[in-house]
């Protein structure tokens, strides 16, 4: 039984038989306000017509088209009914008997809206009361909306009419037209994949402006709710957006290849955003609503022009199938990254540093895992997919293609790309497509190369090799790669690869680190020589990899180790210095760095960290070590020096700057003592002030989930809070400080919301779970392992994806650092027979217990 899966043989055989030209989808959308027809579980219906126009390559053929929906009506093919009841069974119509050449089929449907962020989302603002809808289609949920071929390489044509209540606006791929009435009838798209179709619908909020570029003029639009407004920072985003049609259109050398592009901030996304052709969707939290740092707006932009690159790579040319997702993600990310960087005017010429500090732990951290796998992964089927949109896919992938353009060049890369696009266009391709036109431009083969890359799993270790003479001039150096055993489980060998990096040199000039040499080479195999730097005079650092140009774990000799643990704050650039905490963190999670020693190094660093994105994530990893490293029996001591920290750094910071907000926010995730608490309590009701410092909503919101967490605030003042902040942000906040409340009853009824019943939103369930989980609280905590055990497979089956993962993660016993988890979690992977997507998960999660008990016996030796 085939339920909502589909797999890549059956996608191989109806590419091979069909060649889809043009959809007509009518939806009646009218009675969206009210929440549309209840079907018999009580979910909200609505009318979707589909005619679809496509050629079989056989007579008599048989296949299917997709389609989730409580029920279907009326399916006609070629102008003869089918029996509806007989052919629609597990999320398909099965059509027989198929004419050569052209068929036409019409599907009339009542297709449901959701509140779990897939298929069409509907969500009452509770400001307003008004309802707004969007869609989410990647993977496989155009399905949910109307009856469609739901493959990456059956593209179509795609028009559609809405009928949509009064006063609304209706938002498609196509430029929105003047409403007959009620009703938006919209122009047929270019040929595109169904994933990439999008409709949002609703009393929106519009700013409008263009991009201008040699004769040619794009409307450019931006939406959020009228709730929202206020916030909405238009220009900000326009000037971001503009600066990414000017890079890529002249690295790509292709002009933008639809007729509009709209950016819409939509509530309850659960993604960052989704690239929807011409009319991209993003979560609405990035309207800030109260002061962020710049690390915050440098992540928005970055997120922007992500989607941006995938107007091309990914909706002008398009995957074949889900095992180039890597590819599709990465070049995104990759290129979006390179635009912050390199951009004339660019606000953040620095993000490479971010993505060192951000994007590449990530990688490091999940090709660590059991499930890691090579980047371009084996994706049989749809299940697989869905739990690939990991660290390999985007981090991983997108390091590998910055090594791949230091290894071919970057006008070298940039030419392929544009081969790439011109011969292409609204096509589907493979990975074999990309490399061919790399290896054209660049004289390189690739082949090796990508063997190597793309198809192992696992990360290399790089290590200088050093001799130096009484003089303290270098008589040999080589770097050395090591290629550890993939972790247990993980398929495939481990395998030594071809690197392209920098190695930097580095003095100590009063009383910074400046890098004095760099030389930039190959390095393969085991030992590579680098005798360039015989005979030159030993310099206070040297830094493998420097500028981060490949993806490999950097292990420092013991004279540089020595240099930057006393000096890792006086790098005069960010990116050495981001290279160095993220080797340090690496170290402190392999259990090589005691969890005391890492706090020791951040305290003495952090002071003269510049960059806040770092800043920001030194917190995160910081709390986290202290939380999971660290020796229970020194735990609270270094919990008490780090919350020490953050409020002498909150008082020295500069008023109003980036800075103290990272250390309010820090001191308010920390706060411990009564003292500590009494300060945000005082902060909260005004007779506490920090000069500079704004307490405004988020911030507040902050101060009273840490207040109800420690159960200095109850219901009465969870409720309080809520009322001065009525939004659908306010009833998130106030759901995860009521779930973080240290009582049994409290966690109780979190649980039950969530475990025992499927009625709240996709956000607001992640709202609970982040509430319900308290690092603070691991008794409290401890009797819900075996309930998670007896729950998680049968919620796993009976929830949607998204629903399902946030569960299965989020409430996974993370926090029970104990043999008798790893136990408890071994007994349920062998006995309880899970799908292979939930057993990723869980084994995943199993191996972060795995490592913290490691960390904790290298911390209590220490």
């Amino acid at each position: 039984m085939p339920g909502t899966n589909l797999t890549r043989d059956e996608a191989q055989q109806r590419a091979r038989l069909l060649t889809v030209d043009a959809y007509e989808i009518d939806l009646d959308l009218s009675g969206a306000q009210e929440g549309g027809d209840a079907d018999d579980g009580g979910h909200g219906t609505f009318r979707s017509v589909t005619t679809v126009r496509f050629d079989s390559a056989e007579a008599g053929a048989d296949t299917f088209i997709d389609l989730v929906a409580p029920a279907v009506h009326e399916v006609r093919l070629n102008g003869e009914a089918l029996d509806a009841g007989a052919v629609f069974k597990d999320s398909r119509i099965a059509l027989a008997g198929l004419r050569a050449g052209r068929n036409e089929l019409r599907v009339v449907a009542d297709c449901a809206y959701t509140n779990t962020g897939e298929g069409l989302h509907r969500f009452v603002d509770p400001v307003d009361q008004q309802a707004y809808l969007y869609t989410q289609f990647e993977v496989p949920d155009a399905r949910r909306v109307y009856a469609s071929f739901e493959q990456p390489d059956l593209k179509a044509t795609f028009q559609f009419t809405v009928k949509a209540p009064e006063g609304w606006t209706v938002i498609s791929n196509s430029p929105t037209p003047e409403p007959s009435g009620t009703v938006w009838r919209f122009e047929p798209t270019p040929r595109i994949s169904t994933y990439i179709t999008a409709l949002i619908a609703g009393p929106y909020h519009s700013v409008h402006s263009s991009y201008e570029k040699d004769g040619r003029t794009v409307p450019l639009g931006i939406y959020c709710r009228p709730s929202l407004a206020e916030h909405l920072d238009a220009e900000e985003i326009f000037a971001v957006t503009r600066q990414g049609f000017e890079w890529f259109q002249e690295k790509f050398d292709y002009d933008y290849p639809f007729a509009k592009y709209d950016q819409l901030f939509v509530p309850e996304f659960n993604a960052g955003a989704m690239e929807n052709a011409g009319a991209v969707t993003i979560r609405d939290q990035y309207v800030f609503r109260s002061k962020v740092t710049d690390a915050a707006y440098e992540v928005r932009a970055e997120t922007i022009l992500h989607e941006l690159a995938h107007m091309w790579f990914g909706d002008l040319v398009t995957m074949e199938w889900w095992n180039d997702l890597w590819l599709n993600e990465s070049f995104a990310t990759y290129t979006s990254i390179a635009c912050q960087a390199y951009a004339p005017g660019s606000k953040w010429p620095h993000s490479w540093t971010t993505f060192a500090n951000s994007m590449k732990t990530w990688a490091y951290r999940q090709d660590q895992l059991p499930s890691t796998h090579p980047i371009m992964a084996e994706i049989n089927d749809l299940d697989d997919v869905l739990v690939n949109f990991d660290g390999i896919t985007y981090a991983k992938g997108a390091s590998v293609l910055k090594q791949l353009v230091a290894y071919v060049g970057m006008d070298e890369f940039f030419q392929g790309v544009q081969a790439y696009f011109k011969a292409h266009a609204f096509k589907n391709t493979r990975l074999s497509d990309l490399l061919g036109a790399l290896e054209e431009t660049s004289g390189r083969d690739l082949k090796t190369w990508s063997k190597k890359w793309l198809e192992t799993a696992g990360i290399n270790i790089l290590r200088p090799e050093i001799e130096v003479d009484a003089d303290g001039v270098i008589t040999s150096f080589a770097v050395k790669q090591e290629a550890p055993a993939l972790p247990p489980g993980a398929k495939g060998e481990p395998v030594l690869r071809p690197h392209r990096i920098a190695i930097g040199s580095y003095e100590l000039q009063g009383g910074k680190l400046v890098r004095t040499g760099r030389i930039e080479l190959d390095v393969d195999g085991a030992l590579t020589p680098v005798p360039q730097l015989a005979g030159t005079r030993r310099p206070d650092v040297f830094l493998l990899n420097d500028d981060d140009l490949s993806y490999a774990k950097v292990r420092l000799d013991e004279e540089s180790l020595k240099t930057v643990t006393a000096h890792l704050g006086d790098f005069t650039e960010s990116l050495p210095r981001a290279l160095s905490w993220a080797s340090a963190w690496d170290m402190t999670r392999d259990a090589e760095l005691p969890a005391r020693d890492y706090l020791s190094l951040v305290l003495s660093g952090i002071g003269k960290e510049s960059d806040i994105g770092v800043v920001q994530s030194l917190h995160r990893q910081v709390k986290l070590a202290l939380d999971l490293y660290a020796a229970p029996q020194w735990r609270e001591q270094g919990l008490t020096a780090w919350t020490a920290e953050t409020l002498d750094q909150l008082r020295a910071a500069a008023p109003g700057s980036d800075h103290q907000l990272a250390w309010a926010r820090a001191f308010a995730a920390s706060a411990r003592t009564d003292e500590q608490l009494d300060l945000l309590q005082g902060l909260l009701d005004g007779t506490e002030e920090i000069s500079g410092l704004a307490v405004d909503t988020e911030l507040r919101w902050s101060l009273v989930q840490r207040l109800a967490a420690t159960g200095r605030a109850d219901e009465k003042a969870i409720a309080a809070e809520l009322e001065r902040d009525k939004t659908s942000a306010g009833e998130r906040h106030a759901a995860t400080a009521r779930a973080a409340r240290p009582t049994a009853e409290a966690k109780a009824g979190a649980w039950a919301s969530v475990v025992e019943s499927d009625k709240l939103p996709n956000a607001v369930q992640e709202a609970v779970i982040g509430g319900f989980v308290q690092t603070d609280q691991r008794e409290l905590l401890a009797s819900y392992t075996a309930k998670y055990f007896d729950a998680v497979k049968d919620i796993w089956n009976s929830r949607s994806h998204e629903m399902a993962q946030q569960i299965a993660v989020g409430l996974y016993p993370a926090l029970q650092v104990s043999q008798e988890t790893l136990d408890a979690t071994d007994a349920w992977l062998a006995s309880a027979e899970p799908s292979a997507a939930l057993r990723r998960l869980i084994t995943e999660s199993r191996a972060g217990i795995e490592r913290a008990l490691k960390a904790r016996a290298a911390d209590a030796a220490a």
